[in-house]
């Protein structure tokens, strides 16, 4: 079953408003009229609308318009977050959007190479997905022997030996570790050296370069033999994204010693 926390949000803020605003028309006035006959208690429902509404409406502004937590439940950015990294993401970085509707209000910026993004799964909307940007519109993108080629150029890569992977993220020991320049971003990546540049499903490359179309963007994961991406279902919408990641702020693996590395809390994402 899926749990649709903002819809499930909007929809408290909205109830426990619309009564409070009901009671402060209609209601109230009744009672103080009744109260010169004797002594009437404020409803229940009233209370806790009173109560409640002001932390929802603050959550749901801060979710929709400032930052929202996000928590990574696989492998397929490591080494950059790793799984169980618990992230905040900045919702006002590709403009502002109404929550649950996902319409654009305000248009703030635009993601650039080397981002890591969140945004709406474009085959399950309802999913929501972390990858890097790593072309924009206009571009034209290619992937091949472990390379990622940007408008006919390879992105600059440089050896850091093997990766040791601990917790949930063991079974990625012995996999190529490297460094990766996308215009003024450097980042870890990732690759298995014995896999396919393009596992079997993953057809969106199969005919080489493509160009990336207006409105549209392609994202790759930074452990690129283990990432369901744009090399195989495509682009992502513009109207899909749904906020940069900006902090780890907290981790939890519990498949790792100790639980918490506590070394990873407030690092920022590049």
């Amino acid at each position: 079953m899926h749990f649709d926390f903002p819809t499930i949000l909007v929809a408290l803020t909205l109830g426990t408003g619309l009564i409070w605003l009901l009671d402060l028309l209609l209601w109230r006035r009744k009672r103080q009229v009744a109260s010169l006959a004797g002594k009437v208690k404020e409803p229940w429902l009233v209370e806790i609308s009173r109560s409640f509404f002001p932390v929802f409406l603050v959550v749901v502004l801060l979710r929709s318009f400032v930052v929202e937590p996000f928590r990574i439940p696989s492998g397929s950015m490591m080494p950059t977050l790793l799984i169980g990294d618990f992230i905040l993401v900045n919702k006002f970085a590709y403009g502002l959007r109404l929550p649950v509707l996902e319409t654009k209000i305000l248009d703030l910026g635009e993601p650039q190479r080397g981002d890591v993004a969140v945004f709406r799964f474009p085959e399950n909307p309802r999913m929501d997905y972390i990858k890097r940007v790593v072309a924009v519109p206009g571009d034209r993108v290619d992937y091949r022997q472990k390379t990622i080629w940007v408008n006919d150029k390879p992105l600059t890569q440089t050896s850091q030996g093997l990766y040791q992977g601990v917790g949930a993220g063991e079974r990625f020991s012995g996999y190529f570790l490297g460094s990766e320049q996308i215009d003024e971003i450097q980042h870890q990546m990732m690759v298995h050296p014995m896999a396919p540049d393009l596992v079997p499903g993953c057809n969106a490359l199969r005919g080489g370069a493509v160009t990336v179309p207006e409105g549209q963007y392609f994202v790759m994961g930074d452990n690129r033999d283990n990432s369901n991406d744009s090399r195989c279902w495509g682009f992502v919408p513009e109207s899909h994204l749904r906020g940069r990641a900006m902090l780890i702020w907290m981790n939890w693996d519990g498949q790792r010693s100790g639980f918490v590395d506590w070394s990873r809390i407030g690092q920022l994402i590049e």
